[in-house]
């Protein structure tokens, strides 16, 4: 007799077993569609089983399916290319030869140390970064480097972009961007005085999506360049057309000393990630960061379809108007649901909040919401991994109007039976 799955699988997994995916639908086993709202951990920019991804997939494995990273292929010279001339027009390097968003991160920042000869990094409150050691070591999140003796060294958090939960107590009309202001005091006091890099998210993934409140941004790459500081931006999440612009840098104007980007690039889930620089980051070496399968052909065939798409002036701009959409929706069912506190978003990149009366954060409500969801047709993710009270809203990018309608029905309907 055989074992039972969850006595053999080293993590948790649900008792749900899914056989197929289609456009933003997962089924289960007995054939019930869900609306997948997270993309599958938010890596299908185009859903599942894209017929141009599965096309491109087919056809590049019969001719080669990996090669070297010393070689050249075309489908990374075409990735490559298409990623240069789709990027903030300062980030002229591409480096593939990552596996994904951790290993993306850490590369970013052993260029920027390199180019710097610094060593420090700063990372924001709630941060999530990656899962390598160098990352967990650099998360906003106490909870993820608890369990290990020994973490990498060199970095310090610092108070996040939170308006709706200030760190400073303050207002954003007249707040100044203290956020911003008061890094020249963690410089001062809890640096050693050699910080290579500031790491960011433009929008928040796991920790709530979180987004800057204007003129942050702007405000920390002047900071940065003030102080020789490399500014990186995390868009493993929030790239590829995540918020109606190819790269949220675009949104917001800004342009990063290097940009990380995954998930999403493989379109229905090719596992790529890649690393975007400046040319004063370029000249680190290839074997100080290259792994077994960065710049594989399979998956570089996939992301450049996935690019061709998402980059179409329509396709963003759906994007922008059904987040849009879903935006209106959920202030609505703000209006009419007191324990939403907060609804915050760009494009299909959209986070809601729930509050008990008090206002404090309703972590146990946020849970029962996101276990209770496939009742009514949804998947759902929470952030924070279930420490947090955030439900995150990212669909793929294909996402229509109607289908738009349907998720903000189901949260109504969701909302109701278990809030009340």
């Amino acid at each position: 007799m055989q074992r039972p799955i969850s006595e053999i699988s080293y993590y948790p997994v649900s008792d749900h077993r899914m056989v197929r995916g289609e456009g933003i639908h997962l089924f289960d086993e007995g054939g019930r569609g869900y609306i997948d709202c997270a993309s599958a951990t938010f890596n299908l920019s185009l859903g599942y089983s894209h017929p141009a991804i599965v096309e491109a997939l087919q056809k590049q494995a019969e001719s080669v399916i990996h090669v070297t990273s010393s070689f050249q292929t075309d489908p990374v010279n075409d990735v490559a290319r298409k990623l240069v001339a789709l990027s903030p027009d300062n980030l002229t390097r591409v480096h593939l030869k990552v596996s994904g968003g951790s290993s993306a991160n850490e590369g970013a920042i052993k260029m920027a140390q390199v180019a710097t000869g610094r060593r420090d990094v700063i990372t924001l409150f709630r941060s999530h970064l990656g899962q390598s050691m160098m990352m967990t070591s650099m998360s906003g999140h106490a909870f993820r480097k608890a369990p290990f003796p020994v973490i990498y060294p060199g970095s310090l958090q610092v108070p996040d972009p939170y308006c709706y939960r200030c760190f400073y107590g303050q207002q954003r009309d007249s707040c100044g961007l203290m956020c911003v202001d008061r890094l020249d005091d963690f410089l001062e006091y809890a640096s050693s005085g050699q910080v290579a890099a500031v790491v960011v998210e433009p929008i928040s993934g796991n920790g709530g999506n979180i987004v800057p409140p204007d003129g942050y941004l702007q405000k920390l790459r002047q900071f940065c360049d003030e102080h020789g500081i490399k500014l990186i931006f995390d868009e493993i999440q929030t790239g590829i057309g995540r918020t109606g612009h190819m790269f949220a840098a675009d949104y917001f104007g800004v342009r990063p000393d290097a940009l990380t980007t995954g998930k999403g690039l493989g379109g229905s889930g090719a596992q790529i990630a890649a690393i975007l620089t400046s040319e004063e980051l370029a000249g680190l070496p290839a074997h100080h960061h290259s792994f077994t399968y960065g710049a594989n052909s399979l998956a570089a065939a996939a992301a450049a379809v996935t690019l061709d798409i998402v980059s179409r002036p329509a396709f963003l701009a759906n994007v922008r108007t059904t987040g849009g959409h879903i935006m209106e929706r959920l202030y609505d069912l703000q209006r009419r649901h007191p324990c939403i506190g907060d609804v915050r978003g760009v494009g299909l990149m959209i986070g809601f909040e729930l509050v008990r009366p008090d206002r404090s954060p309703d972590v146990a409500l946020t849970n029962e919401l996101a276990a209770r969801a496939m009742e009514f047709g949804l998947i759902l993710r929470t952030s924070r991994y279930g420490h947090g009270n955030v439900i995150k809203i990212r669909p793929p990018l294909i996402l229509t109007p109607a289908q738009a309608d349907e998720i903000c029905d189901g949260l109504d309907a969701l909302l109701s039976a278990v809030a009340g």
